[in-house]
């Protein structure tokens, strides 16, 4: 119940904050900042390597030969 009240909590002080910093930022050089940003329990995306950038990291890594 605890985590619920802090998450509710920040969510309604995630929303105040994004409205302050987009009200008072400067549309030719930032971005609209989304409350979801500013929430430390949302959760962030975590991004996997795979294909061609995990090729290219095993090509520098692991695969270069010694001249």
């Amino acid at each position: 119940m605890a985590e619920a009240k802090s998450k509710d909590n920040w969510n309604h002080t995630s929303a105040i904050l994004a409205l302050i910093i987009n009200v008072n930022r400067d549309p030719k050089k930032r971005r609209a900042v989304s409350p979801r940003e500013l929430n430390p329990h949302e959760q962030k995306k975590k991004t996997v390597l795979s294909g061609k950038g995990l090729r290219i990291l095993k090509d520098v890594f692991v695969d270069r030969r010694q001249e």
